[in-house]
Formats: structure tokens, C-alpha cells, sequence
């Protein structure tokens, strides 16, 4: 494959990246709007135009008023207020389905040019069959809502949002791997202990990042709004209440943003720990310049949690912290990519 064909595919994937990241922050307004529910039916074939004239809206309007959503929290809507929830969510969907034209119709061209190396077909439909299952997980995950309490499960929430961030980082991956794709040689090369280091840490950001998952499937950050403390306490009454006791982790209010809590922290002082181990030896600043990156970044995140904690989850800095994790996730995964590339 030639070196340009390389470049060319590689900013075709990073784009791919930076719309599935749109994605995640959108998803995460509708659920902050009360929006993800609004949409009873799934079409992905026919589903791209919205109503177009008021009888397809009362139509859709109907069908949303047989949801438990409409019964329980929105029985005195009218169609009127039901546009204001619709349009995030078909804004949602219908740049899911973009996503995929994006990624399929450069993917033909590519294949049809020959400018695939036989190593890369298979990972590039591996990400094309993902982000169909993503779409398939973005329903599953609705309908949990649409049964007898409008609210999704935290698990389908959570595995929907783990899936998407396995699509971006897997396409970044190997975007990251093309567009970088010659070894260097330089004078200072990092410890390969390091690079070892660095994908640890990102593991830590990404289980905190899917910690967050539950916490927002719980709404469990419209409770104990203090900080450091709990309501008064350090670990909050009732953190193992719940039996069987592994249920606390994922359905316990109290335990659930505990946890995320301490990842959080903990994710502080791992970055700030392996910058400081880092920048005592000598890199070049292609290693340097994002691990100050990233220390900058995780101070940043942590204080947009506490804010949006304090200030009972206002939809504006939720949908800056939830986008500060994918950014945090992001320096890191390119840290470790540029680590690997230049250790001894």
C-alpha cells in the first residue's frame, strides 16, 4: 500500500472517530433531555425522514402516548411538547445511520481501487459489522424503557456506551497504526515498561468511563450531591445493602457513585503518578507534550464531576463531563499508540 493511500485511510477512520464521539455526547443528551424514549419504533432502513406533515405527527404522537414513558411522567404533553423530545433522538438515530454511510461508501472505494492491504479488510469490516451491532444494542436498550418503568436498564445502557467506545478506540487504533505507520528511531526511546504502564492506565480511565455508564443509568448523581463526603460520611449507610451482595456494584445507588467516586480518584493519582515517574527520564517531545496533556485533561475532568455532582447534574456540564472522559480515553489510547511505537 502505498504512503498516501495510508494517510488518506487513516484521516478517513479519524473522521469516522470524531463523528462516533458526536454520537456518544448526543446519546448522552438525550438521556440528560428525557429524550430517549421518545421514539417507540425502530426503522433502519425507512426510519431517515421525520413526520412531515401534522398527520404523520399525531400518528407518531399516538404511538408514544401507549408507552409507560407518556402514561407515568408525561401524560399532559401534547403533541407540541413532544417535538421538543423527538428531534434529539431522531437527530441521534439518524446520525447513527450517517455513521454508517460514512464508513461504507469510502470503504467500497477504497476496496474498489485496491488500496487495501489483505491485513486490513477483515478490521475494517469487523468495525462495520460493530457499529451495526450498535445500532441492534441502541434498540435493546430503548425498549428495556418501553416495557413498565420508562427508564432503560443500566446494564443495556452501559454495554451500548462500552460498545461505542470499543468502535472509537479500535477505529483510532488502527487509524493511529496507519498514519503512523514507520517505526522512528529516536535518540531517547521510551522504556517499553512504560508503554506497559500506559495501557494499564488506560484500562483505568475506561472501566471509570463505564462506571459512569451505571451512574447515569441510576441517575445516581441526583444523590449524595456533596463532596468529599457522602451526606456526612466517607462510604455512605447502606453501601452493601443489597443481597446477593455483587447486586451493589450495579444497582446500588449508594455503592454505584461510591465506586465511581473512587475510580475517579483513583484515575487522578495514577495520571499524576506516571507523569511524574515519566518526565523524570528522557523522551522526546512526541511522549512528552501528551502526557501533559493528559495530566491537564484528568484535573479537568475530575473538577467538571464534582461540579456536576454539586450542582445536581445540570444537562450542560453532565454533557461536558461525559465528553471530558472520551477526550481523557483519547489522549491516553494515543499516548500508549505513540509509547509502543518508540520503545527500545
Amino acid at each position: 500500500m502505498e504512503r498516501s493511500h495510508q494517510k488518506q485511510i487513516a484521516l478517513w477512520l479519524f473522521c469516522c472517530c470524531f463523528m462516533v464521539a458526536g454520537m456518544v455526547v448526543i446519546g448522552g443528551l438525550t438521556r440528560l433531555t428525557g429524550s430517549g424514549l421518545s421514539m417507540v419504533n425502530w426503522s433502519p432502513i425507512l426510519g431517515w425522514f421525520p413526520p412531515l406533515n401534522q398527520e404523520e405527527w399525531l400518528s407518531v404522537f399516538h404511538h408514544y402516548q401507549q408507552s409507560p414513558e407518556f402514561m407515568h411522567v408525561n401524560s399532559d404533553m401534547d403533541v407540541e411538547g413532544f417535538k421538543g423530545i423527538f428531534w434529539l433522538e431522531f437527530i441521534h438515530r439518524l446520525f447513527g445511520r450517517t455513521i454508517g454511510l460514512i464508513f461504507l461508501f469510502p470503504f467500497l472505494y477504497f476496496l474498489w481501487r485496491k488500496q487495501l492491504e489483505s491485513s486490513l479488510k477483515p478490521k475494517l469490516i469487523m468495525m462495520f459489522v460493530l457499529g451495526g451491532l450498535q445500532g441492534g444494542m441502541g434498540w435493546y436498550m430503548v425498549k428495556s424503557g418501553l416495557v413498565d418503568d420508562p427508564r432503560v436498564s443500566q446494564y443495556r445502557l452501559t454495554a451500548h456506551l462500552g460498545l461505542a467506545i470499543l468502535i472509537y478506540a479500535y477505529m483510532m487504533w488502527v487509524g493511529l497504526g496507519l498514519y503512523f505507520n514507520k517505526k522512528p528511531h529516536p535518540s531517547t526511546p521510551a522504556s517499553p515498561r512504560l508503554a506497559t504502564l500506559s495501557t494499564w492506565l488506560t484500562g483505568l480511565i475506561l472501566l471509570t468511563l463505564l462506571s459512569g455508564g451505571f451512574v447515569a443509568g441510576l441517575d445516581a448523581g441526583l444523590t449524595y450531591n456533596t463532596f468529599p463526603l457522602m451526606d456526612g460520611d466517607w462510604i455512605p449507610e447502606g453501601y452493601l445493602s443489597m443481597e446477593p451482595f455483587y447486586l451493589n456494584f450495579f444497582e446500588n445507588i449508594a455503592a454505584v457513585q461510591w465506586d465511581h467516586r473512587l475510580l475517579a480518584m483513583t484515575t487522578l493519582f495514577s495520571v499524576l503518578f506516571f507523569a511524574w515517574h515519566a518526565l523524570k527520564q528522557p523522551l522526546t517531545e512526541a511522549i512528552r507534550s501528551p502526557i501533559y496533556l493528559m495530566t491537564a485533561m484528568v484535573i479537568v475532568q475530575v473538577l467538571l464531576g464534582i461540579f456536576t455532582l454539586l450542582y445536581y447534574v445540570p444537562t450542560y456540564l453532565a454533557s461536558l463531563h461525559q465528553a471530558g472522559a472520551l477526550i481523557l480515553f483519547t489522549i491516553s489510547l494515543f499516548l500508549t499508540h505513540r509509547l509502543k511505537l518508540h520503545a527500545k
